[in-house]
C-alpha cells in the first residue's frame, strides 16, 4: 500500500526518495495532499502542500526497476477510467472524456465491468479514504495486475460498492 508522510513533498522534488530516520530509502516520493485555495487568482489564496505526502514502498519501486531491466518496460495496474483530476471536492472524479475525447471509462475494461460510469467519485479503496485523483492512482499502483479490489463510490449522493479485478497498462 501507499506509504503516507508528513516529510514535505512538493512537486519539484516528488519522484526522491522518502528516508527513515536511519537514511534508508522507504519510498518514493509520488503525491501530495494539496490545500484548496479556496477562491479564483484575485482571491489571494494559495494552494500546495498541506504536509500530507504519500510515497511508493520500495520493493514496489524495486519490482518496477526489475522489470524495466529485464523487459524493458513496466507493467502497471489499472482500473480502465480517466480522472478529472480539475476535480476539487474530496475523493476521485472518473471523468467524462479521455485525452482523445472518448470514453473516460474503457469499454470492457475492469471499471466497465464492475459497473463504473462517468461521473462517479471514488471515495475509498480497500477500505481507505481517498482524497484525490492523485492518491487513487498511488494507491492502485501498490497492487499489482490481477488483484481484485472494493471501491467505495458515490453516485448521485448514493453510496455503493464495487469489486474490480485490476487491469494491466504497460510503459517504456
Amino acid at each position: 500500500d501507499a506509504l503516507q508522510t508528513d516529510a514535505p513533498i512538493n512537486p519539484g522534488n516528488s519522484g526522491g526518495p522518502l528516508v527513515d530516520s536511519q537514511a534508508h530509502v522507504i519510498g518514493i516520493n509520488s503525491a501530495i495532499r494539496a490545500a484548496d485555495s479556496g477562491g479564483g487568482p484575485e482571491s489571494g489564496g494559495q494552494s500546495g502542500s498541506i504536509g500530507l505526502g504519500f510515497a511508493i514502498p520500495i520493493n514496489q519501486g524495486k519490482r518496477v526497476a526489475e522489470e524495466l531491466i529485464s523487459t524493458g518496460k513496466a507493467t502497471h495496474p489499472v482500473i480502465g477510467v480517466t480522472l478529472d483530476m480539475k476535480y476539487t471536492g474530496d475523493g476521485a472524479k472518473v471523468g467524462t472524456k479521455d485525452a482523445d475525447g472518448g470514453p473516460a471509462v474503457a469499454k470492457d475494461g475492469p471499471a466497465d465491468k464492475a459497473g463504473i460510469k462517468s461521473g462517479d467519485v471514488i471515495t475509498q479503496v480497500e477500505g481507505q479514504r481517498v482524497h484525490s485523483g492523485e492518491e487513487l492512482i498511488v494507491k492502485i499502483r501498490a497492487h499489482r495486475p490481477g488483484d481484485d479490489l472494493d471501491l467505495k463510490l458515490t453516485r448521485g449522493g448514493e453510496e455503493r460498492t464495487v469489486t474490480l479485478k485490476l487491469g494491466s497498462a504497460s510503459g517504456t
